[in-house]
């Protein structure tokens, strides 16, 4: 498997921290990213990609870097980030789904700009109304800095 491709073409984006301790794949096509104005995810600066942990998303902390944090004990997601460099790398639910899958959301700022560029952007509105937004036509690249 290289950078790109897994398996039968499938296409593969991943992302590392700054440091590199830590890192995420997402396989197959990215259909979209989100961008949110909840007091974290505003903080944090960052665009999600979401699926399941172990599905189309994997992470890979081989020295044991990833470090949780969660805003309460009834929160429903913990945000994961390397304890060297400090980098957001994803979001993970605290419990799994009817289907026993448990969803995960990876940091897209974390990839290489190019891989990521075209995605079609999401917004939504996580302080307030707790809803998606109307779409505006922008993909990643136009937000990236």
């Amino acid at each position: 498997m290289d950078d790109e491709t897994k398996g039968e073409g499938e296409p593969v984006v991943r992302g590392r921290c700054l440091c590199g301790s830590v890192g995420w794949s997402f396989a197959g096509k990215i259909p979209d990213a989100t961008f949110c104005n909840c007091t974290a995810c505003r903080r944090y600066g960052v665009l999600w990609a979401y699926d399941y942990d172990g599905h189309a998303i994997h992470i890979d902390d081989p020295g044991g870097r990833l470090t949780a944090y969660r805003r309460g004990p009834r929160s429903p997601l913990t945000f994961n980030f390397c304890r060297d460099c400090g980098n957001l790398v994803s979001w993970r639910g605290t419990a799994p789904d009817g289907e026993g899958r448990t969803r995960i959301a990876v940091n897209l700022r974390l990839a290489e700009p190019d891989a990521v560029a075209g995605i079609p952007l999401l917004r939504f509105d996580g302080l307030h109304s707790f809803e998606d937004l109307p779409t505006d036509g922008r993909t990643v690249g136009d937000v990236w800095f």
